[in-house]
This record gives structure tokens, C-alpha cells and sequence, in this order.
């Protein structure tokens, strides 16, 4: 059997059920019955995920997708339905502070620390290694006093903020939304100093030996989603408009970004 997942956006339990419900749905609507996994009881990392063979609807970033040699299957990108997305199948960074430490803005928090969820993130490293290229001197080449990490998942990057070992943080603004909407309480302390430029929203994809007929049912049931009114108060409780084409040229931009940071001399976040 295959396997469906949300890990990446799994960030509550109320988040988990919800991403579930969407799940099955696709599942029963395209009639390959795959197994969705459960976050919570399944202890493999998102880098273990997305090597498994087995994928038939999964979330994966975009930026380890583009790193890829075997490159899985393209099925559906996202459009989250939070205005700052401009019904495009984007996403962006937020870095996030603490409200009540004072910082007015992202320079404000330079010579401080700065916690990341993994290297391979884009949201979590590739984006905001870009977005602070410009800051960057001379005589200032590092902008952190020091970095921790990699906390893996995104969730507990913004728990390092909010009990004080980080001063900033990159996180998956669109996950942060979703955490607005699920836990308000949690990220109600936090303030959003930056914001990096959009990027391809991460997409779901499959295994590549998933056979093509397998893939186009699939993907057929995430693009009718929307249409369905079973659906609606799920798709609004994940912030979602609808699913749309994933264009496989987009993610090059993930490389440009990579590559524009090395070749500054800033391999590293810091």
C-alpha cells in the first residue's frame, strides 16, 4: 500500500485531523487507497519521509525537491487562502521575535542568536540566508552572535523563541497562519519583523515508481478539492483556497537562492 502525509504542516493536533479529513478524502475520491500516516505516532524524520518509495501524496519542500537527483513526482501545489498570498500557490518566511523584547525591526536583533528547523529547509534556512545577503558587510560578515539548531521541525523553532534561547527565527509563514488560526495562545507573544520574498508553496508529490495512472487520479482529486462541498470547512480550516498544476520550472528559484548565498561567502546561516 501507499502512503499519504502532512508532516510538514502537522503543527497541532487539531491541524493533524484536519489535514486527515483532506486526506481520505482524496484517497476515497481518486480510489487509490493509501495509507495516511499519523505524525504523531510515526517518529521518521521528513528527510526519511521523502526517500521512502512508497509516497503517493505527500508534502515535501520545495527547495530538498529541487536538490534531488531522482526528483519525485509533481502531483498538486497549494494556494493558501490568507490574502498575503495573492491566490498564488506561494509561501514565505516570517521571522519572528517576541513582542515584548523590544525589537522594532530585523537589525535590531543582529549580534543576538538566530535558531533554524534544518539546512535543507527553505523556509527555516534557504530563505532567510537570502533575505539577510543584503545586510551582510565587510566588516560584518556574520549577523548572529550564534545559531541553534537544527531543531528539525518547525514548531519547536518558534518554542525557542517564545521561552527565550533565540532571539529570531525564520518559520513557514503560512504554518505560522495555520498556528494562528489552531493555537492563538501559543503565538500570541510573537511579532513578525520581516518577511521574505515568496517562494513556490511546498507541493504534494509521489514516489518516483509510483505508476502514471495511480498519479493523474490523484492529482485530479486534489484539483476538484475545492468543488467539493464536503470540503469546505476543512479547506478553510487549513487556510486553503484550492490545489492547482505544479509547475516543475518555479523551483529552480529555491537553487538561485542557494547558489546567490554561496557565492556571497554565505554558506552558513549567521
Amino acid at each position: 500500500m501507499t502512503i499519504a502525509s502532512a508532516r510538514m504542516y502537522s503543527w497541532s493536533p487539531s491541524m493533524r485531523a484536519a489535514w486527515r479529513r483532506l486526506l481520505e478524502w482524496v484517497a476515497e475520491r481518486s480510489g487509490v487507497p493509501f495509507e495516511v500516516l499519523d505524525p504523531s505516532a510515526e517518529p521518521m524524520s521528513l528527510d526519511d519521509l521523502w526517500a521512502r518509495p512508497d509516497m503517493a501524496c505527500v508534502f515535501m519542500c520545495g527547495y530538498p525537491w529541487a536538490l534531488r537527483g531522482d526528483r519525485p513526482y509533481l502531483l498538486a501545489a497549494p494556494v493558501p487562502a490568507p490574502p498575503r498570498f495573492g491566490g498564488r500557490p506561494d509561501y514565505v518566511s516570517d521571522f519572528v521575535v517576541r513582542a515584548d523584547r523590544g525589537f522594532r525591526g530585523l537589525p535590531d536583533t543582529f549580534g543576538g542568536t538566530i535558531a533554524y528547523s534544518t539546512e535543507h529547509s527553505h523556509s527555516g534556512y534557504n530563505a532567510p540566508r537570502f533575505h539577510l545577503l543584503p545586510y551582510r558587510t565587510a566588516e560584518r560578515p556574520r549577523l548572529y552572535a550564534s545559531v541553534i539548531g537544527p531543531f528539525i521541525r518547525q514548531r519547536p523553532v518558534v518554542e525557542a523563541v517564545l521561552d527565550g534561547r533565540a532571539d529570531v527565527a525564520a518559520v513557514d509563514g503560512y504554518g505560522l497562519d495555520l498556528l494562528r488560526r489552531h493555537e492563538p495562545a501559543l503565538v500570541a507573544p510573537l511579532a513578525v519583523v520581516a518577511t521574505t520574498a515568496p517562494a513556490p508553496a511546498p507541493p504534494l508529490v509521489a514516489s518516483p515508481g509510483i505508476d502514471t495512472g495511480t498519479r493523474r487520479r490523484v492529482t485530479a482529486a486534489l484539483l476538484s478539492l475545492h468543488e467539493a462541498p464536503a470540503m469546505a470547512a476543512t479547506l478553510d480550516a487549513l487556510l486553503l483556497a484550492r490545489f492547482v498544476p505544479a509547475d516543475p520550472a518555479v523551483f529552480e528559484v529555491f537553487l538561485e537562492r542557494d547558489r546567490a548565498a554561496v557565492a556571497a561567502g554565505y554558506a552558513t546561516l549567521g
